[in-house]
């Protein structure tokens, strides 16, 4: 294995990783990939396979790689290579991997010098390198031959580019000794994406192959031509040598001895060769790694310092001191009430962004639910009519009744009240649900301790379904009531319509208009003295009687309308009409409705039936009912979140903070009670190895940052000298090796 410097990392790495698997992360390192960039046959391949230490790359002249090479290195413990596009195979023999990398390449490109961007994915497990991509690119030509298209400049140029120009990507620009280093290709590229030199290392190949009496000493001193990181010297294995199964080891002393003994390059001996390109390239690395630290420490602090409180608590926890145990049980059933009581009173610390819960629930059911419920129950108009119509003929019987019964007003209006049961039991229960489901969610802070969390449950959802029954028993009651006594003189019922009106055509010779006090009912409508009703001057029974407009005569102020009877005869006395006036036309408007209400259409209109005595009479009733059910709902509307909060919520509250405790002690063993679930148990040895495990990848950290150095990046040069455009290099003869 030739790479040294890199094994020298590993070690350096594995620690962290394990460090951080140890509390069960990934340290996502995200090493740099290291490109490969030069012409045809500048000694590109040579320069790769010194970092793998071993022969696996296609050799020859002219243009040898044709498709880019994605080479990542893996650490393992065993040595062997892998291609994505035969997943699964493993060569553990080099040489099988080289004649795969040349049929590979074939097969896209054909075998006539063709190339093509599709790159070749080859993975390395080895215990001898880093977790690295190394990435091997065709050798810049300019002039295509065999089936190469006549734009493989370009071709090749933008298959480079899309590897070079990522940020995280080091480039080696290797240049032969023996070519005019100014028109470097390699070198233009790099100066195009790196402009500053920040990641461009120059490689000066084939030193032992410039011409007699000529060296680049000035180059590798980085006086002749500058880059920012200089350039390193290196001299790969010719054909011969390699033909002559030399392998890495041998060429690597040879390399050395080269240096060495070498007039013009002895003095720069130690800063030249393979092992030092290495080395520049793991300091690189290091200097990456020691970068992402601070990252990596500040991320594993704030870690620690979330757990110090739970992890200290932990150290000195004793399961079965039966004192704690104790004072576990008092603080559980405390936070359970008072989390009870936010989830139904409303607090800012329990809010749920999702949805309703628990108070906010409730009063939705209350004042949304229920009322929609209480509109279902509702009979539609139709069927109503039709029901009216049957109970008034069925309560005439076999008699024809001249007046509006009551009896079918009340049988009606039961009918109607019954129908509210079902609403209200279901208004109930979904209250009960609810406060279920709060029991639940303030229960699962108790999931420490099993047993504790279902006794709570079970006491608490037991106590609720005792209060339910009572809290149905109290709503069915209160609609019994409602039942017992239908009561029409209720302030809100339409049956009663009272106020001042003037009969206006009454003769001068009786006095002349005059106001009385008017009192509406659903048959008839009477007029008194005053608003004492005590001396009552007449009663108009309303069957067979209309309204009409009456215009306003210009003598008088008041809005006036008529009442009629339909069949020509007197209305009052010996007149046929009966003409009445208010002060304002909305009093009018007002009086007029509620005669419509009571079965005394407009004269206009056109709802006749068979039987205009029989629908008056269905219309009086339908309004009455209406009228007294709205009275009703309201009442029921208001009594029922009054009775549940009163019956159950509130009790239930009281019963959690004065009873839940006595139960849970009289319930059995206080000892198993308390005993603490499988995964708490777990979570506290979690939290220990975790907090543990954080201080040890702390002390790592610390350790790497104080043995490994960061090299300053060096100042920068005037490279000016290289700039990008056509320019052709002058080559020398000399054997390819790349």
């Amino acid at each position: 294995m030739g790479n040294r410097g890199m094994e020298d990392l590993i070690p350096l790495v594995n620690r962290l990783q394990d460090a951080f698997s140890s509390i069960g992360q990934s340290c996502n390192l995200d090493l740099p990939q290291i490109a490969v960039v030069g012409g045809q046959s500048a000694g590109k391949s040579s320069v790769l396979e010194n970092f793998v230490g071993k022969d696996f790359l296609p050799r020859g002249s002219g243009i040898v790689t044709r498709r880019p090479l994605v080479l990542q290195l893996i650490t393992a413990n065993t040595e062997w290579a892998e291609f994505l596009h035969c997943k699964g195979k493993k060569f553990t023999d080099f040489d099988e991997v080289r004649q795969e990398i040349e049929a590979e390449t074939d097969r896209v490109t054909g075998a006539n010098k063709g190339i093509s961007p599709i790159p070749i994915n080859l993975r390395v497990y080895s215990p001898h390198v880093l977790n690295l991509t190394l990435i091997d690119l065709p050798g810049i030509t300019k002039v295509p031959v065999g089936d190469q298209p006549v734009d493989i400049e370009q071709q090749i140029r933008d298959m480079i580019m899309q590897f070079i120009s990522r940020e995280s990507c080091l480039i080696l620009a290797v240049t032969p000794a023996n070519t005019d280093l100014a028109n470097s290709d390699a070198l233009k590229l790099a100066k195009d994406v790196d402009p500053q030199g920040l990641r461009t290392i120059g490689v000066i190949t084939k030193l032992d192959l410039m011409d007699e009496g000529t060296d680049a000493r000035d180059v590798l001193e980085n006086k002749l031509l500058p880059l920012r990181r200089g350039y390193i010297g290196v001299v790969n294995r010719s054909q011969k040598d390699i033909e002559g199964r030399k392998d890495i080891k041998a060429a690597l002393a040879a390399e050395r001895k080269f240096f060495l003994s070498h007039p013009s390059y002895r003095h720069l001996a130690d800063s030249m060769g393979t092992p030092h390109l290495q080395k520049a390239l793991n300091q690189q690395l290091t200097n990456h790694i020691r970068d992402t630290l601070p990252a990596f420490r500040s991320k594993l602090q704030s870690q620690l310092l979330a757990l110090d409180k739970e992890a200290e608590e932990y150290r000195h926890f004793r399961p079965d001191d039966p004192s704690r145990k104790t004072k576990a049980l008092l603080q559980m059933v405390q936070q359970f009430s008072v989390d009870f009581e936010k989830r139904i009173e409303g607090s800012g610390d329990q809010v749920d962004t999702v949805e309703l819960s628990g108070g906010a629930k409730i009063n939705r059911i209350f004042h949304e639910r229920f009322p929609f419920e209480l509109v279902k129950m509702e009979c539609d108009d139709k069927e109503m009519r039709r029901e009216i119509s049957y109970a008034i003929k069925n309560i005439h019987g076999i008699r024809t009744g001249l007046f509006t019964p009551d009896m079918a007003f009340e049988a009606i209006v039961k009918k109607q009240v019954v129908k509210l049961k079902e609403p209200c039991i279901k208004c109930i229960d979904l209250v009960i649900q609810e406060l279920i489901n709060t029991v639940q969610q303030c229960a699962n802070k108790l999931a420490t301790f099993p047993m504790l969390r279902e006794e709570t449950e079970r006491i608490v959802t037991t106590h609720i379904r005792e209060r339910e029954s009572r809290a149905k028993d109290q709503i069915l009651l209160l609609i019994d009531i409602q039942l017992a006594y239908i009561n029409t003189n209720h302030e809100d019922f339409i049956g009663l319509r009272l106020g001042w009106l003037t009969i206006n055509n009454i003769s001068i010779m009786k006095g002349g208009a005059k106001e009385y006090w008017f009192v509406l009912t659903a048959e008839s409508l009477s007029w008194f003295k005053d608003d004492e009703e005590k001396e009552k001057k007449y009663m108009l029974p309303l069957d067979n009687l209309k309204v009409r407009d009456v215009e306003k005569s210009f003598m008088s102020s008041k809005h006036m309308f008529a009442i009629f009877n339909t069949e020509q005869r007197n209305v009052f006395k010996d007149n046929r009409f009966l003409e009445l006036a208010c002060n304002t036309q909305e009093e009018v408007d007002s009086w007029r409705a509620s005669l419509l209400r009571a079965g005394v259409y407009p004269e206009k209109s056109s709802n006749f039936s068979m039987d205009p005595q029989l629908e008056r009479k269905v219309e009086t009733i339908r309004n009455l009912v209406d009228s007294y059910m709205a009275i009703v709902s309201k009442c029921i509307r208001d009594l029922m979140p009054k009775t549940i909060m009163h019956l159950m919520i509130n009790n239930v509250k009281e019963f959690i903070n004065a009873e839940l405790l006595a139960q849970l002690y009289s319930a059995g063993d206080q000892n198993a009670l308390m005993d603490e679930s499988q995964e708490q148990v777990q979570r506290r040895d979690e939290v220990l190895r975790t907090h543990h495990s954080l201080k040890e990848a702390l002390a790592i950290i610390g350790d790497i940052s104080t043995t490994t150095v960061s090299t300053p990046l060096p100042p920068p040069v005037d490279s000016s000298w290289l700039q990008a455009g056509p320019g052709g290099s002058r080559s020398l003869s000399g054997r390819g090796k790349g």
